[in-house]
């Protein structure tokens, strides 16, 4: 029996920040051989980066295909922030297939450019499956034209498959830690499941049964490495481990850095377009109403076709000075790949939300992910609702009406109070419409050149 070694390289949740990418891709070129391969795990892309608005993710392929991956998924800021088109368009010139088996068109094809899962043989005859899956966000792919399905049915359909052909099976997993911690107690032969999406760093990885789970982080502050040895002869795991390398001390790839140096001046370019020329400043105060925090507001109701909305006055992360605005300015200062959406609630509900809206905890409160990227929530703004603050106690008039606990109400406002703890009575309506693929700048696009063209 000869003992030999496979070492998979897996990167997840870039989030375009780049600032240790050249290192990583440093390390594994020179790390790289015919027992190695690498696995990226998605949201490699976030439209929040210029280089990555500007080229709809077309430079973030580039930088994949420089640092050779084997085999690539997507997460939601590939599957959900970019139209119909432009996903099938995004990895027209990858040079490495993505493996994502729960996405499919309207009409249940499959997208011919998606692979539910591969079966890779290196050169030593080990055969590897690989299948992938991701987060599936119903109602936003359901928008866009796509229908994405449940994951777990979907495995048990799948995993038998992939198991018959391969040696070693690894789930290439955008679902989270929690659901890859069901899979690993539910599923019998997956041997590693790769994760992402929830940002979990697991030094050592996770073992749950005989699965193990390993997470990188984010923002590529680490590059994860599986180790695993295995019998020659007879093509069965004797052990395996996960770690976790800090590429800072690495030093940088020139092919990556020029990628890096070229796509960003293209960037520049292309969101030096300018949208409007504004005669005064438009001033943004986060825990204050401000004509330019109301102005969003307004236009975000208009543009969903209501009379009513809100949002919070931290989505605005800085002011416009008088004169030329351009994309980029209007991407420097709502950088968020939030959507516009309808909220169907009664007068309770938007009583209540309302009254947490009012507490020092969301105001001030420092929001990390839901798509936000900026510093605090800030203040509640609202078009066509008035909200007075009286001993303790506030009154609500909606379109100069006092509200009615019983009555329905549609509110224009953000995707992102939809997804959970930030306004429960949102989170939880049952009647939710998105408006997709524009994003709050488009919004702020179309109002400021409809205003000041």
């Amino acid at each position: 029996m000869t003992i030999k070694h496979l070492t998979i390289f897996h990167t997840n949740d870039i989030h375009s920040c780049f600032d240790h990418w050249s290192q990583i891709v440093a390390y594994m070129k020179k790390n790289r051989n015919e027992h190695t391969l690498y696995l990226e795990l998605g949201d490699h892309t976030d439209r929040s980066n210029a280089f990555t608005e500007a080229t709809y993710g077309k430079g973030n392929v580039e930088l994949l295909n420089e640092a050779a991956v084997d085999y690539g998924t997507i997460g939601n800021n590939e599957g959900i922030t970019f139209s119909k088109d432009q996903l099938e368009s995004l990895y027209a010139d990858a040079t490495f297939p993505i493996v994502v088996a729960n996405v499919f068109n309207t009409n249940d094809t499959r997208p011919k450019w998606m692979k539910p899962f591969v079966i890779h043989k290196m050169k030593s005859g080990l055969k590897i499956g690989v299948i992938g899956l991701t987060a599936p966000f119903y109602r936003f792919y359901e928008q866009l034209g796509w229908k994405v399905t449940p994951p777990i049915p979907l495995l048990k359909r799948l995993l038998p498959q992939v198991r018959k052909q391969a040696d070693v099976v690894i789930l290439m997993s955008h679902l989270g830690l929690q659901k890859d911690e069901e899979i690993a107690e539910e599923f019998s032969g997956i041997d590693v499941i790769l994760g992402a999406h929830t940002h979990h760093v697991l030094p050592e990885g996770k073992w749950v049964k005989d699965t193990l789970i390993a997470q990188a982080g984010k923002h590529g502050a680490f590059l994860g490495e599986i180790h695993i040895e295995y019998d020659d002869s007879a093509l069965k795991i004797q052990h395996k481990q996960a770690c976790l390398l800090n590429p800072k001390e690495e030093s940088k790839d020139p092919n990556t850095d020029e990628i890096l140096r070229r796509i960003n001046e293209q960037a520049t370019d292309i969101l030096s377009e300018p949208i409007a020329t504004i005669p005064k400043p438009l001033l943004v105060n986060w825990q204050e109403p401000s004509e330019f925090g109301q102005l969003l507001c307004d236009a975000v109701t208009e543009w969903c076709g209501k009379e009513i909305g809100l949002m919070n006055a931290g989505v605005l992360l800085d002011s416009l000075e008088q004169g030329i605005v351009t994309k980029a300015d209007l991407h420097r200062i709502c950088p968020h790949p939030i959507n516009p959406c309808i909220v169907k609630v009664t007068g309770a509900q938007l009583e209540k939300t309302i009254e947490r809206a009012l507490t020092r905890e969301l105001t001030h409160l420092e929001l990390k992910g839901f798509g936000f990227r900026g510093k605090i929530l800030g203040t509640m703004l609202y078009t066509g609702i008035e909200v007075k603050e009286q001993s303790g106690s506030i009154q609500i008039n909606i379109l100069n009406e006092p509200l009615e606990k019983e009555k329905s109400y549609a509110i224009a406002t953000l995707d992102m109070y939809t997804f959970g703890y930030l306004f429960p009575d949102l989170a939880d309506a049952k009647e939710k419409q998105y408006f997709m693929p524009e994003f709050l700048r488009d919004v702020l696009a179309w109002k400021l050149a409809g205003k000041w063209a």
